[in-house]
């Protein structure tokens, strides 16, 4: 009782001094977006002019070379350290960086090769490393309160003491992760995830991708090298003097997590940077590109769409989500997506003519959130690249096969006295479990919402099969490790438990819901 007891405490104090309105008898923070379409949250607008859209090029971010490699493993060495970067043209805007970049260097993988990244920490407060979307040992999950202390720190008291309190595994300085990476070929990320403060470092800059091939995806003929461009899609907010601000109680991050209360439900940043270059342009010549949308913001929904659309439309083909790739391609002439997931698709800009610029346009932004980045459509060039009718063949996993269904509910309410995001009622309890499903196992969850809350489950993949006991919408096709959930909305989603035992968290990944409590545990037995 006591640890829970503590844990409450902990979290109170991530909302002290907040303050709270009641409606229809329950208490919903300031400021609370209810728009059942758009983003969930509040603007925290910038303190400075920002410059015109599309004056800078896309950067992609470099790929990582190993340190050594052997004949199982490939080693990667990364240190997270405070560092300056050009965000704004001609202004230094400190960053917390993974080799000191935003986003973090690309490390590129083949399937079922071990990948061993030793994280050095430079900062001045404890990191967490969680893969998202990796099939990870429990150990080298990430999970929120197992910290790379400081360089140079024995022990997290100055940091509230949390981990030790709650009897997390403490690393001193770095540590390894080691990803078997048992898994098919998908656009993965990875990301800090640090019990209360997840939000806050990752809008610092604390992300980066992680790409897994294998050989079904190699022969398929898709764009390649310098025609399969990662996208990393982020909203952030400048202070008047070009640094990054976010609406922390406590900027240091040190011992009073959360957020002021009229930020609560989310925060969005009204410029919009992609591989953290504002608003750039993509000299693009004129055949099929991939595109690896990754929607790395806090708590933004993005709509995607290519203005002006190609000749008939359906401008974007999905061949892949969280998971890898579809077992065929669907066509999109928008794609929409919350926090966390990936959309992997192919625009042929052979379908526009030389010269012609398009804009990738976010049909839920308003303002400078609406544009996203602009590609410039050069000559025609040979294009071997295609997408095949058929891109994979997944085992489907039959509702029937299930063993068991679970319920959850994901909705705003109080803990203690305070305002707070919970699982079923609950705020999140490092010694609580919430589902202890049995490797091997499929089972069926359910999720309810009150609010948009996209859901990540760690560990597994899964499939969409109903919105509302209806068909999966448009945008659930395939393999998925996070699901878009709407306002007052309910989905079934299926998974298969395989690999590892162990404890593993799922939470809405809404960062700010995230840190405020909406996470719980499962442990595979």
């Amino acid at each position: 009782m006591s640890r829970q007891i503590s844990r409450r405490t902990l979290f109170r104090a991530g909302l002290a001094g907040a303050g709270a309105v009641a409606t229809a008898g329950v208490a919903v923070p300031l400021g609370l977006n209810w728009r059942g379409t758009s983003s969930a949250g509040v603007l925290l607008r910038s303190g400075r002019a920002l410059p015109e859209p599309y004056q800078q090029p896309l950067v992609i971010p470099p790929v990582l070379r190993p340190t050594r490699t052997d004949g199982t493993t490939d080693y990667y060495e990364i240190t997270q350290r405070v560092a300056d970067a050009e965000l704004i043209p001609g202004v230094r805007t400190p960053i917390w960086g993974y080799n000191g970049i935003f986003p973090g260097p690309t490390l590129v993988s083949r399937s079922g090769r071990r990948t061993v990244v030793k994280h050095r920490n430079e900062l001045p407060v404890p990191a967490v490393v969680h893969l998202h979307g990796g099939h990870t040992p429990p150990e080298f999950d990430g999970y929120p309160i197992d910290f790379i202390l400081p360089v140079g720190a024995k022990d997290d008291s100055a940091w509230g003491g949390m981990a030790t309190h709650l009897h997390g595994a403490l690393h001193q300085g770095e540590r390894q992760y080691e990803y078997p990476l048992d898994q098919r070929a998908a656009t993965l990320w990875y990301h800090d995830h640090r019990m209360d403060y997840t939000g806050a470092s990752v809008w610092r800059g604390l992300a980066g991708f992680h790409l897994v091939h294998d050989d079904e995806e190699g022969v398929l003929g898709l764009p390649a090298e310098g025609r399969d461009l990662p996208l990393m899609i982020v909203d952030r907010s400048f202070a008047a003097d070009g640094t990054l601000q976010y609406p922390a109680l406590d900027p240091t991050m040190a011992k009073q997590p959360g957020v002021r209360n009229a930020y609560a439900s989310g925060v969005l940043g009204d410029a919009i940077l992609v591989n953290g270059v504002l608003w750039p342009y993509a000299e693009v010549p004129a055949v099929r590109h991939r595109l690896r949308l990754l929607n790395a913001s806090n708590a933004r929904r993005y709509r995607l769409v290519l203005d002006p659309p190609p000749p008939g439309g359906k401008g974007f083909v999905q061949i892949g989500s969280d998971g890898g790739l579809l077992d065929r391609p669907v066509t999109h002439d928008a794609i929409e997506f919350a926090s966390a997931e990936r959309f992997d698709v192919v625009v042929d800009f052979g379908r526009y003519n030389p010269g012609q610029r398009v804009n990738l346009v976010n049909e839920l932004g308003a303002g400078s959130t609406r544009q996203v980045m602009q590609f410039r459509v050069g000559a025609k060039a040979t294009d071997d690249s295609r997408v095949p009718d058929v891109l994979s063949s997944t085992p489907a996993l039959a509702p029937a096969s299930a063993t068991v269904q679970r319920d959850f509910t994901f909705r705003t309410g109080s803990v203690g006295a305070m305002t707070g995001w919970l699982t079923n009622g609950k705020p999140f309890d490092p010694h609580r479990y919430d589902a202890m499903p049995k490797l091997g196992d499929t089972e069926i969850w359910q999720f309810q919402s009150d609010f948009h809350h996209p859901i990540h489950l760690h560990l597994v993949q899964f499939k969409v099969i109903s919105r509302n006991n209806k068909e999966p919408g448009v945008y659930d096709a395939g393999w998925k490790d996070t699901v878009d959930l709407k306002p007052n909305e309910q989905v079934q989603v299926i998974t298969r438990f395989t690999g590892y035992r162990g404890r593993y968290v799922f939470h809405c990944h809404n960062l700010e819901h995230e840190d405020m409590a909406m996470m719980a545990n499962f442990v595979t037995t």
